[in-house]
Formats: C-alpha cells, structure tokens, sequence
C-alpha cells in the first residue's frame, strides 16, 4: 500500500461521514445492481406489455405498420436490448442513451401509439453518470431527430398521426423530466463528492502541517539541548581538569564551586526546555530568551582561557528570537573554541549594536586550521545556522588570516521587539 492511499484511508476514517437519510436511499447505495436489475425489469415491462394490444391491429394498419409482423420481432429484441443495457447505465451511460434513442425510434414502426420510460432513465443516467452539460445537449439533438423523424414520417403517411404525436409529445416530455432530475440529482452529487474530496485534502493537510510542526520543534528543542549541553560539559570538563591537576585544596575549591555552578545552571535551562513537552505545569520559555553572553565568557575565563568581551554601542530593546540567536551564537562560538581549537589561550567576543543591525564577533587564537571544526558537520553550526537564520541574519566561520577561528554573525533588529 502505498503512502498516498494510507493517508486517504486515514482521511476516510477521520471524516465520519453522516448516513444517507432514509432508509430506500441508504439501501439502494448500498445495493446499486439490485437498484439497476429493478429498474430494467421496470422499463422492460411498461415498453413489451403495449405490445400484445398490436394483435388484431396489424391487417387494419397502413404504411410502416403493416410490415408489422415482419419487424415486431426485430423491434422487441431492441426493446429488450435497451433495457438489458440500463444495467451498465452507471458505467456507459453514453452507450445506454444512444440505444434508449434507437428504441424510441423503433416505437414509430407499431401500428399503434406507444412509448416506453426508457429514454427518460437513460437521460437521467447521462445526467447523474455522466456530464450534465452533455445530457441537456444530448437530448435536445435526440429529441430534434426523433421530432424530424416521426413529422417526416407523419406527413408523408408512412405512419398515422396519432403516432407521430406521440413520439414527439410522450418522448419530449417524458425526456425532459428526466434530464431535469437527472441534472438536479447529478449537480447534488457532484457538489458533494467535492465537499467530501476537499474535507479529505484538508485532512491530509492538517495531518502534514503537524508534522511539519513536529518536526521543527524536535529540531529546535535539538539546537537548544545541543547548546545547553555542549557548553556546560564543556565547561565543566576543563573545570574538571584543572581541579584534577592542582594539589592545592585551597585553590581547587573555586574550581570545584565553579563546576557545580555550572551544573546547576546547564540543569535549570534543560528543565526550561523539556517543560514545553509537558501538558501539564510546562516550564515557561523566558529564562531561554535572558542574555547569558556575559556568563559565557565568564565561564570560559574561570576555565582558564584568557576570554574578552567587548560591548559598542547603545543597547536596543530586543525580540526573544534575537536576544536568544545573540547570546547562542557566542555560547556555541565560545564552546568550539574551548573544544576544537589546539593551544588557544584567548578568546575575543565583541558583540556591536548598530542602528539596523547587531554584529557578533568571536575569535580565537588557537593554531591555524584549514578544516572546520568536527561539530560543523553536527548539530553545532548547523543549529546556529538554523537559529540566525530563523532571526533574518547571516553567520560566517572560517579560518583567520592569521591565527585561530572566527565566527561572525550580522542580524537585523526589529523596530519593535515581538516581546520583551
């Protein structure tokens, strides 16, 4: 089965349409070949029962009729055959509407007036089954002919009068109601088929959209637990290993407070961010969107990396989006400096305000590279890729000219923050 039909079996299920009112009506959708065999048998019997008043009638009938007894069987046999062909009505009814036409020409050769329904049904079958534009135009031609036929006929005494008055009253009227309830009948079945096909689309969509919606919060719930984990571990580690190469107790005590500190920090901000998967007592998401970048170069420093930041200009009132891409962009920088570069021992982080826009700035010292480091490729610069762009800016990384690693990020401010 293929994923389109899942999802239409899925749509189906979730539509929950209501039951057809009435109770024939909901037996007849359910049984349309019983509906289609009643139907012939019906048509069958109102066209063939006419025909035994034809006896006695054949040596007093002129013209066409006379030749009765030759052609009474050919015409009963057509009668049949248009009647047999209303159970494919549903399928051809093209087919079916040409043959109820050829019938209704057969009538002119009786020697009396007779007629039967079954140029009505097809006219109403091309109208439900088939196209409502082509069953008016249909039958208006058929009924021209038949009209031109049986007035030909009529006039020349091939046949009576009388009959030709009735096939082109009886069949005109009978084809006309016909066509109208078909028309009516069809326009309403059609009209519905779309609401439901359009109920199944919207379905569909709805399913889509939230997995469209799914998908972006895995993804951003992955940049965040990326960035809060990657940093404090970081931190942490190098904390750690300072703390593990002094012998001094007195000295490795702030080592010591300093990774609890930040253990203590890395948890309240995973606590933030896993609350959104709750359904119940969520965490709320503020404390993401606070500015941790002067906490970041402290945390680096009390790593041991000689680390600087520098703030210019005037400090906006900032969105959450672009408070949140500000701070990420030099915990995420800070972190691969910390991780990635071989023999760093400063780190420079200048974070500009201008009119339009906020430029970062972080660079390291650490021994030329000619590859980017391994979490390019993760969920590093790619998440803050992602998280910049989100903001409406751009980010660059790369080697320096010189020395080290530079990462540099530019993002429009918004005139007016989304909230504060």
């Amino acid at each position: 089965m293929s994923p389109g039909s899942r999802s239409s079996s899925s749509a189906d299920d979730e539509l929950r349409l209501p039951r057809a009112p009435g109770l024939f009506r909901r037996f007849w959708a359910r049984h349309p070949l019983v509906a289609d065999i009643l139907i012939a048998g019906v048509c069958l019997l109102l066209s063939l029962v006419p025909a035994t008043t034809f006896r006695g009638r054949e040596d007093q009938a002129a013209g066409l009729a006379a030749l009765w007894p030759a052609t009474g069987p050919v015409v009963v046999a057509l009668i049949v055959l248009g009647c047999a062909s209303l159970l494919l009505r549903r399928r051809f009814p093209r087919t079916v509407f040409v043959l109820a036409v050829l019938v209704a020409h057969t009538y002119l050769l009786a020697p009396v007036a007779v007629g039967g329904p079954l140029l009505c049904v097809a006219a109403y079958s091309l109208a439900v089954y088939g196209n409502t534009r082509l069953c008016l135009i249909a039958s208006g031609v058929a009924l021209a002919i038949l009209g031109g036929t049986a007035a030909t006929l009529g006039f020349t005494g091939a046949i009576s009068p009388m009959i030709a008055w009735n096939a082109i009253v009886g069949e005109t009227i009978t084809t006309t109601i016909g066509a109208l309830i078909g028309t009516n009948v069809g326009n309403r079945k059609r009209y519905v088929a779309a609401l439901i096909d359009r109920s199944r689309q919207l379905v569909v969509e709805r399913d889509q959209q939230a997995q469209l919606a799914g998908a972006a919060e895995r993804d951003r719930i992955a940049r965040e637990l990326h960035d809060i984990v990657a940093h404090s571990l970081t931190v942490m580690v190098a904390l750690a290993e300072g703390v593990a190469a002094s012998t001094d107790i007195d000295r490795a005590r702030p080592g010591a407070a300093a990774i609890a500190a930040t253990g203590r920090e890395a948890l309240r901000d995973m606590r933030a961010t896993l609350g959104v998967l709750r359904e119940a007592d969520a965490a709320p998401l503020a404390p993401l969107a606070r500015d941790t970048t002067a906490e970041t170069v402290a945390s680096a420093r009390a790593a041991g990396f000689d680390a600087t930041l520098t703030v210019a200009g005037d400090r906006p009132p900032l969105s959450s989006a672009t408070q949140l891409a500000i701070s990420r962009i030099v915990q995420e920088s800070v972190t691969n400096a910390m991780r990635h570069a071989r023999g760093a021992e400063r780190i420079d982080v200048s974070v500009d305000y201008r009119a339009d826009a906020v430029e970062i700035r972080v660079a390291d010292d650490g021994e030329p590279v000619t590859q980017p480091p391994a979490s390019a490729s993760g969920y590093g610069l790619r998440g803050l890729r992602e998280r910049v762009e989100l903001a409406g800016g751009s980010v660059t990384a790369g080697p320096r000219a010189s020395r080290g690693w530079l990462v540099s990020a530019r993002m429009p401010l918004d005139e007016e923050p989304h909230d504060s």
